[in-house]
């Protein structure tokens, strides 16, 4: 069996008291008192960092936004069901991709929004300055964005 992990992101309605951040390399480190975990190359175009259980053979990815930060290497952007381009989870920024759609027949104006977009993507999140939050740093739920 793969399991991924994924620690707390700032996102969401409501408030997220402090002390419920445990950071996954806690929780590596209580696997590890019990199971060998052997790092491995794997990559799947995400987030996620994997280890071998030795004694199990299952993979075992840890998605690490707030302890080790994995913004130099995110290639991930977000379209919403409403036709809102995200550039990061943790931003507001994007854009807003019906009005290209629906200003020309012809795909230029959204592939130049869409572009100009990514050109802004962020150099980073956030959250790494927020590891005690108490309010999210986002009005916005994930469920919203999409995963």
């Amino acid at each position: 069996m793969d399991l991924t992990l994924i620690e707390l992101m700032p996102l969401g309605i409501g408030t997220q008291g402090e002390g419920r951040f445990l950071p996954l390399s806690e929780v590596r480190a209580a696997l590890e008192q019990r199971f060998r975990l052997e790092d491995l190359p794997d990559r799947t175009g995400g987030p996620a960092r994997y280890v071998r259980v030795a004694e199990t053979g299952g993979r075992l990815g840890f998605i690490t936004p707030l302890s080790q930060h994995f913004c130099a290497s995110c290639n991930r952007v977000r379209v919403t069901c409403t036709g809102r381009l995200f550039t990061c989870l943790g931003q507001e920024g994007g854009a807003e991709l019906r009005p290209p759609l629906r200003a020309s027949e012809s795909d230029d104006p959204l592939l130049a929004a869409i572009d100009s977009a990514i050109a802004r993507k962020p150099a980073g999140h956030g959250f790494i300055d927020r590891q005690g939050f108490t309010t999210p740093l986002l009005a916005r739920h994930m469920s919203t964005t999409g995963g």
